[in-house]
C-alpha cells in the first residue's frame, strides 16, 4: 500500500521526465546515498573497506561503462580490461610527468586516452557484430597487455614492470586511509551513475537502444550507425578508463599489467550478464554479486567441509568459484536474461499492486 503513486500528478514535462517518477523511489535513492556517505563509515571496519566496499565501488563504475556498450548499444566487447589498463597507465603517466597535476584531472585524462583507444578498436563494429566484434575487441586486450609489458615508457622505465603511486591528495586533503579512499570512490560512482542514467534517457541513449534492437531499421529511420556505435564505445571506454585509474591509484597503489588481464574483461562481462544488461541498477547488482560471492564461498565452503569432515583446499575453493560463476551465467541466460535487475523490477511491480490480486 505504501509503494504507490496515488495522488502524484504530473503537471509539467519536467516532472514527467524525472529520473525517478515515483516519489518513493526518489526518497529511497537519496536515503541510500546519504547512508553510503554517512552511515557506512560509522559501521564498516578497515577490512570491509579494503576487501569489499572499495572494490565494489570501482567495479560497479567499470560495469556501468560495460553496460552502456553491451547492454544499451548491443556491442559485445571483451576488451574492457584493456581499457581499464589504458586508463590506469595513462593516468599514472599524466600524474608523474606533469608537475602539479591534480589527481582528479589525471584520472579523467586516463579516461580520455581510454576513449581514444576504445574508439579505435570500435571501428570494426561498423562492419562486423556479434562474435566477430568480440574477437576484434579481444585484440585490444592482447595488444595492451603486450604494450604495457614491453614498452618501458608506460612504466617510467621501471625494470620490474610495475608502477606505484603514493601520497594522493585532492584539494589539499589526503587520500590515504581506507575511509578516505571509500569516500573518494563513492563520489566518483555517484556522479558518473547520475550522468549515465541521464545519458541513456537522452536522444543518444535512444539511438543506442535502437541500434541494439535492430540496426537496419534504426538506419532506415535516420539514425547514423557509425555515430551511435562509436559514441557508445567512447562513453563506455571513458567510464571504464576512469575506473581503471581508480583501481590502480586507490585500490592497488602498486600494479603491473597482470592486474588488467583478460580475466578482468570476463569478470566485468559477467557482472553485466548477472546484474542485468541494459540497466543502470543491474551494474550495481552485478558488481555486488561478483565481489561478495568469492568472499562468501571462502567462508562457507571450509565451514561446510568441516561439518562433513572434508578439508577443502584453497585451490578447490578457487575452482568452485569458477564453477558457480559459470552455472549462474548459464542459469541467468536461460531463465532470466535481464538478470537481477529484472527480478528487482518484477518485485517492485508486485509491490505496487499488493495486496490486490494480480
Amino acid at each position: 500500500m505504501f509503494y504507490r503513486e496515488n495522488g502524484q500528478f504530473k503537471t509539467s514535462y519536467r516532472t514527467d521526465q524525472q529520473i525517478f517518477p515515483i516519489a518513493q523511489d526518489r526518497w529511497a535513492i537519496l536515503a541510500l546515498i546519504a547512508f553510503a556517505f554517512v552511515g557506512v563509515p560509522l559501521l564498516a571496519d578497515e577490512y570491509m573497506f579494503r576487501a569489499i566496499l572499495i572494490p565494489f565501488l570501482i567495479l560497479a563504475l567499470a560495469a556501468l561503462g560495460v553496460n552502456i556498450l553491451v547492454g544499451y548499444c548491443g556491442q559485445i566487447s571483451l576488451g574492457s580490461g584493456a581499457f581499464m589498463a589504458v586508463g590506469a597507465y595513462m593516468a599514472y603517466n599524466t600524474y608523474i610527468r606533469v608537475e602539479g597535476m591534480p589527481l582528479i584531472i589525471a584520472l579523467l585524462s586516463g579516461g580520455f586516452f581510454a576513449t581514444l583507444v576504445g574508439m579505435f578498436f570500435g571501428i570494426p563494429s561498423l562492419r562486423v557484430k556479434g562474435l566477430y566484434l568480440a574477437v576484434a575487441t579481444l585484440a585490444a586486450q592482447f595488444f595492451c597487455d603486450w604494450a604495457f609489458l614491453r614498452i618501458g615508457w608506460f612504466t617510467n622505465n621501471n625494470a620490474s614492470g610495475s608502477v606505484s603511486v603514493s601520497n594522493l591528495q585532492v584539494f589539499g586533503f589526503s587520500i590515504q586511509t581506507p575511509l578516505q579512499k571509500y569516500i573518494f570512490c563513492l563520489a566518483f560512482l555517484v556522479v558518473f551513475g547520475l550522468l549515465a542514467k541521464n545519458l541513456v534517457r537522452s536522444a543518444i541513449g535512444r539511438e543506442w537502444m535502437a541500434i541494439r534492437d535492430m540496426d537496419v531499421a534504426a538506419a532506415v529511420i535516420g539514425i547514423r550507425p557509425m555515430y551511435a556505435k562509436l559514441s557508445a564505445f567512447a562513453v563506455s571506454s571513458f567510464i571504464i578508463g576512469v575506473a581503471g585509474g581508480l583501481w590502480g591509484f586507490v585500490h592497488l597503489s602498486s600494479w603491473e599489467p597482470a592486474a588488467f588481464s583478460i580475466d578482468r574483461s570476463f569478470q566485468l562481462l559477467f557482472m553485466v550478464i548477472i546484474g542485468g544488461m541494459g540497466s543502470i541498477m543491474g551494474s550495481f547488482f552485478g558488481a555486488a554479486f561478483i565481489v561478495v560471492l568469492p568472499i562468501f564461498l571462502n567462508q562457507f565452503l571450509p565451514a561446510l567441509g568441516a561439518v562433513f569432515g572434508v578439508e577443502i583446499s584453497t585451490a578447490g575453493i578457487s575452482h568452485t568459484e569458477f564453477m558457480v560463476f559459470g552455472a549462474l551465467i548459464v542459469w541467468f541466460l536461460i531463465v532470466e536474461p535481464h538478470g537481477l535487475a529484472k527480478l528487482w523490477s518484477i518485485g517492485k511491480q508486485k509491490l505496487r499492486l499488493w495486496p490486490f490480486p494480480h
